[in-house]
């Protein structure tokens, strides 16, 4: 038993060292799995319907880094917290429509690639979720400064002059392809009450 205690222990240190991602959760655990996805992802494609001239109305996806936390393994509040500014173009297209979606997926994690997993691949997980993009209020602030920081460091360098801000995906819909036989719909209670 304490040979295995030391085990886990040591797993853990190397995780929090930057070691590789931990194995996802098992495919019958889709809320845990949309969590897992979430908070091993440093990216996400962020969809929006277009306000640009010559685009208006049709979807336009742009990536944007993200976090739902610091990324210590088996942590993260499950909110995707971004770091916009008025001046990008996507966030223009969400101040006439914040309504979006955003899809994470294992492909940017090492675990994919282990495996020989294509990003098509349903093993290679990946989450979609609808909602809309909200700033955060004042007492949040703290939180996702945060989360952002302390995996994209040099965000805290960017120009003070394009008026950044914290927001976050107020998630609605959450759909996980982590297996095959198709998309599992996991709703906002489900997500938020399982741990990654």
């Amino acid at each position: 038993m304490a040979g295995v205690l030391f085990l886990c222990a040591a797993a853990l240190l190397l995780l929090a060292a930057g070691g590789a991602v931990p194995p996802p959760p098992p495919p019958e655990e889709a809320a845990r799995m949309a969590r897992f996805v979430l908070h091993n992802c440093d990216w996400g494609a962020l969809a929006t319907l277009s306000a640009q001239e010559g685009l208006r109305g049709h979807p336009f996806a742009n990536i944007f880094s993200l976090s739902d936390g610091p990324p210590e393994p088996f942590s993260g509040s499950g909110v995707p917290y971004l770091y916009l500014t008025d001046m990008e173009i996507s966030v223009k297209d969400l101040e006439i429509n914040s309504n979006a979606s955003l899809t994470v997926s294992l492909a940017q994690t090492p675990y994919c690639k282990k495996h020989g997993y294509d990003p098509q691949n349903p093993l290679c997980a990946h989450i979609i979720f609808c909602g809309s993009i909200v700033k955060v209020k004042d007492s949040e602030v703290g939180l996702a400064k945060k989360a952002l920081f302390s995996r994209h460091p040099e965000m805290e360098n960017w120009p003070k002059d394009h008026n950044w801000f914290f927001a976050k995906f107020n998630i609605t819909n959450i759909w996980v392809l982590d297996y095959f036989g198709g998309l599992k719909i996991v709703t906002p209670e489900e997500y938020y009450s399982v741990k990654p």
